[in-house]
């Protein structure tokens, strides 16, 4: 992989700092893309190349993309609640910037795009484990951008033979962990609620259950797709650990005092099957959600 270039977009963010980690280990040459709104300067690996442009800039964009063998696109704005009350503005850089980087990606000659899609798009379904063939049904603007992105990327795919696979993440959460941002919130949000000493508070009565997926599983899973042979057809595939667990055995697992609180308008459980996933990208989950949330607890002074 020695000087191969490879771009990831919202690469000062948690999830894309881990992934940059990791390209960088595998010998890739990493250009970062973002903006420092969210993602902290202080998380790009100094090894990578730090590119402070926003991805709906088509110029800077171009440019950046030259010589790129892949195209990592993570950055957007993840806050589901920030994206009900300001759907123009999300829609903007979630929607109109992932479409920049297909554009920009397709006239530079990218061999893949690796498109960090989301859970979120199939809102609140009857039916367990989620599968990739269920009709998505999200349940905010932010689901709905997930999801514009991914028939983007199919039809990019389709129509001028760019490379595309987006992955559907389930609930990530690992070191780097923002306590105040947009993923994996309840963890963050246990964590920082312990962090301060006081009382895990619970919405509604607890038994609510997420997917919960290492964000070291979600890395490996990045570079399977862009280096597999395989996919690149505009596919969807699910991201998750392929178990769920309820909110009061985090809160169990977290430790401290717990109270509860009314409950509000969300998805009462999430579950990946990630058949797909094992048999197109020979991924399967190796974080188990214990270990995650002792590594957590370890990193947050909290054992």
């Amino acid at each position: 992989m020695a000087n191969e270039k490879v771009v990831v977009t919202g690469g000062a963010g948690f999830i894309g700092s881990n992934l940059v980690d990791g390209l960088i280990e595998k010998g890739y040459e990493v250009h970062v893309v973002d903006t420092l709104v969210s993602g902290k300067k202080e998380n790009v690996n100094p090894k990578a190349i730090l590119h402070e442009k926003d991805i709906r800039n088509a110029v800077d964009m171009a440019e950046v993309m030259k010589g790129a063998k892949y195209v990592f696109h993570l950055a957007a704005v993840p806050r589901v609640q920030f994206s009900i009350e300001n759907p123009i503005e999300t829609h903007d850089v979630n929607v109109t910037g992932t479409l920049n980087i297909l554009k920009s990606a397709k006239d530079a000659g990218v061999k893949k795009v690796v498109f960090s899609a989301s859970s979120s798009a199939y809102g609140d379904q009857n039916i367990m484990p989620l599968n990739e063939v269920m009709l998505a049904h999200p349940m905010s603007p932010y689901g709905l951008h997930k999801q514009i992105g991914e028939l983007y990327c199919r039809l990019f795919s389709e129509i001028y033979n760019l490379p595309t696979v987006s992955l559907r993440y389930f609930n990530v959460y690992g070191p780097r962990l923002d306590p105040a941002g947009a993923y994996a919130l309840v963890i963050g949000l246990f964590l920082r609620l312990r962090t301060e000493g006081k009382p895990i508070t619970i919405t509604g009565d607890g038994t609510q259950t997420r997917d919960f997926t290492h964000v070291r599983d979600v890395v490996r899973a990045n570079i399977l797709a862009a280096e597999s042979e395989i996919v690149g057809k505009g596919e969807v595939i699910n991201i998750g650990a392929g178990k769920n667990c309820t909110i009061n055995r985090l809160a169990e697992l977290m430790g401290g005092e717990v109270i509860h609180i009314a409950p509000r308008l969300e998805p009462h459980d999430t579950l990946a099957d990630n058949s797909l996933a094992r048999k197109l990208l020979n991924w399967e989950p190796m974080v188990s959600f214990e270990d995650g949330i002792a590594e957590l607890k370890k990193l947050f002074n909290l054992v």
